[in-house]
This record gives structure tokens, C-alpha cells and sequence, in this order.
């Protein structure tokens, strides 16, 4: 997507691109992709080698759903992470490249990135 970006969402995703210049994941160190909604988050990691998801977290998952009853966002991507994180650990995985998906490192990015640190995630 090059040229002039017209709304906030083609600019989230020229600095999506931008970031993945850089930020690429292997099987020894996976890509931890997070995407965050209006009122979602999710993550996931990704083999960029082999093009493959290894483990996904979403706040749409019926077990999360029951934990965020009456719970904020950032709650809400806080689970997520430490959920991915845990998923990533039955897997073996412990070290991961974060990709903040073109969206600011702040409120729900961050809380999600916090809390797959303290799961056990280095990144």
C-alpha cells in the first residue's frame, strides 16, 4: 500500500508495514502479532518461515468471555496475553519478536505485552 494513506486505518497499516521490514518470526523466535479492535484484542504467534500460526489468544474466546464480564479493555488484553503466553509455553516457546502491528505501544498493546512478559514471554 504505498502513496498517500487516507484514513487512520491505511495509517496503521503503512506503519504496520513499516515495522515488518524489520520484525520478522522464525521457529526459534516467533512474531507475538497483536491486533486490537474497538472493542477486541487478540495475539498470536506466528513462523513467518513457514507461514504459520503456532498459538492464538482472543478476548472472543468463550472461556475469556466468562472472566471479562463486567471487566475494561485493558483487562481484557491483559488475559489475552497472559493466555498466549501460557499456550506458548506448553508449546516450548519462550523467547518471541513483538509486533505491536502498526498501533502505539500504550493502553491495550502494552497491557497485553506486560502481561505475556510476566506469562514467561522474552521479548
Amino acid at each position: 500500500m504505498g502513496g498517500k494513506a487516507k484514513n487512520s486505518r491505511q495509517m496503521r497499516q503503512l506503519r504496520h508495514e513499516r515495522v515488518r521490514r524489520r520484525v520478522v518470526g522464525s521457529a526459534a523466535r516467533p512474531r507475538l502479532s497483536v491486533f486490537r479492535s474497538l472493542k477486541h484484542v487478540a495475539a498470536q504467534l506466528i513462523d513467518d518461515g513457514r507461514g504459520r500460526t503456532l498459538v492464538a489468544s482472543s478476548s472472543l474466546e468463550p472461556e475469556l468471555r466468562k472472566q471479562l464480564a463486567g471487566k475494561g479493555k485493558s483487562e481484557a488484553a491483559r488475559l489475552v496475553g497472559a493466555l498466549v503466553a501460557q499456550r506458548a509455553k506448553e508449546q516450548g516457546i519462550v523467547r518471541v519478536v513483538f509486533d505491536r502491528g502498526g498501533f502505539q505501544y500504550h493502553g491495550r498493546v502494552k497491557a497485553l505485552a506486560e502481561a505475556a512478559r510476566e506469562g514467561g514471554l522474552e521479548f
